[in-house]
């Protein structure tokens, strides 16, 4: 086993029983589960702002029940944490680790139920689903209100965040010994924080970092945008790499169908082409046709994008399915994004595709027949799930936007078990070294659902907390 641990420091700059390493979804879940079990909790972040990549989330939550029971009481049928597991599994062709996935689903209620109890959260009264699962997605305004919510449960027991502070290496007493702190680059310097319990590394994926990416895979070049804050680099994992940890999965990085075809952003138009088509929304590329399932998993979906070998594709939908999602969207909310060029509408197909740029009369067509695949309950062209619930697109006014996938999440990364504790290159748990969130691989497989990329790094960042404080409590 190839490792890097150098001799201890001398001295320690600070300590706390528990450092987090990373404050989004999972280092602010972490840290509140620590907090909360009687641990002194420091969280370091790198960026000035904390929430990373989870604060710019869309705010969808997979969970097959919540304490509210609102899927039962919408009538939108039977789910439970075997199914949500299956789901999982199945949409990352099973490469995923089943006793993972299985904890995130089982574990998953609980989490939301915290985050609203104690945290504040408020989610939107409908729930939706997305390519590869039931309607289990409970969402909100976007995922900073997650974040938020886990923040002041973290704060409210006592953890302290400091910003602007990079991770520069993990300090680790030996080959086969625990982790003992870190060492962080501040303004004033480089500073060595030990750790009296665990160190949680929460930091995120790397799919801003364009040499890491390119490494597993070779085709997400710099032509390539990313949904990412410019921090997800990935130093963590190489770090924890230098120490002895296994890593897997690092080639399955998710490219996002819906980001702006320029600048590969997540914006408010993303919200309306990712979640429309549930309610009956179409895909077409530039010649003004369907190319894929609209319901697919992204990476399918992205996959018939890049294929159809013209960027960008458009999202078409209509107002009656702008209606129908009322509890998705404001009438603010279009209007800005109508006047920003984000979204495209006008009275007929044809007029909107004029205004795209692409064969208006072929959009009407192809409208044409996916709507006579409504009655009969099957589509011939792509096999897309059809329900009751999708509206016709055979009435104006029509609504436009043009998207392009973009490199959008990794995951790969550390190993870890259902207990989050990293693995080393030998299959043992490195002592007293906890991950969760994107920076961990093993639990999403070669694709994922749509929410648990919310619902994963939550609920292993709380059994992450709750792990590093029972050190303490099995010591004392």
């Amino acid at each position: 086993m190839t490792t890097d641990m150098g001799s201890l420091p001398g001295r320690w700059d600070d300590a706390a029983d528990v450092v987090v390493i990373g404050s989004g979804f999972a280092g602010f879940a972490a840290a509140a589960s620590a907090a909360a079990a009687g641990s002194s909790v420091i969280i370091i972040e790198k960026m000035a702002q904390y929430g990373g990549n989870s604060a710019i989330n869309l705010g969808d939550y997979a969970s097959w029940d919540d304490g509210r029971h609102r899927r039962a009481a919408q009538g939108l049928g039977d789910d439970s944490a075997e199914r949500h597991a299956a789901d999982a599994l199945a949409a990352g062709q099973h490469y995923g680790d089943p006793e993972l996935v299985a904890m995130m689903a089982r574990e998953a209620p609980a989490a939301l139920d915290c985050m609203m109890a104690e945290g504040g959260l408020r989610l939107h009264a409908a729930l939706h689903r997305q390519g590869g699962g039931g309607f289990r997605m409970h969402f909100a305004d976007s995922g900073r209100d997650f974040v938020e919510a886990l923040r002041a449960i973290a704060l409210k027991h006592g953890a302290t965040l400091r910003s602007g502070a990079k991770l520069e290496r993990i300090w680790r007493d030996g080959a086969g010994g625990p982790v003992v702190g870190v060492a962080i680059v501040t303004t004033d310097g480089l500073r060595n924080l030990t750790a009296r319990q665990a160190v949680v590394l929460a930091t995120g994926g790397f799919g801003a970092d364009i040499s890491m990416r390119r490494a597993f895979r070779p085709i997400l070049t710099a032509a390539y945008n990313t949904t990412n804050h410019p921090g997800a680099t990935g130093e963590a994992i190489r770090l924890a790499q230098s120490i002895g940890a296994d890593a897997l999965h690092l080639a399955f990085i998710e490219v996002h169908p819906f980001a702006h075809p320029e600048t590969g952003v997540l914006d408010a138009a993303a919200r309306y082409a990712l979640r429309l088509r549930r309610h009956g929304g179409i895909i077409v590329s530039r010649a003004g046709r369907r190319f894929v399932n609209e319901m697919a998993p992204h990476d399918a979906i992205s996959r018939a994008a890049v294929a159809t070998g013209e960027r960008p594709v458009y999202a078409i939908f209509n107002e009656a399915m702008l209606n129908a999602a009322r509890e998705e969207r404001t009438d603010a909310e279009i209007a800005t994004a109508l006047a920003h060029g984000l979204v495209f509408h006008a009275a007929t197909l044809v007029e909107l595709g004029a205004m795209l740029g692409i064969p208006g009369k072929t959009i009407e067509t192809t409208a044409q027949r996916f709507v006579g695949f409504l009655a009969p309950g099957q589509d011939k062209d792509f096999a897309r799930p059809l329900t009751s619930a999708l509206l016709p697109l055979d009435a104006g006014p029509y609504y436009g936007i043009p998207r392009w996938p973009a490199v959008h999440f990794t995951a790969g990364g550390l190993r870890i078990d259902s207990r989050a504790r990293v693995i080393d290159i030998d299959g043992a748990p490195i002592p007293r070294l906890y991950a969760a969130g994107e920076v961990t691989g093993g639990i999403h497989g070669m694709g994922r659902t749509g929410g648990n990329s919310t619902t994963a790094p939550i609920v292993y960042g709380r059994i992450a907390g709750a792990e590093a404080a029972a050190l303490k409590r099995r010591e004392e």
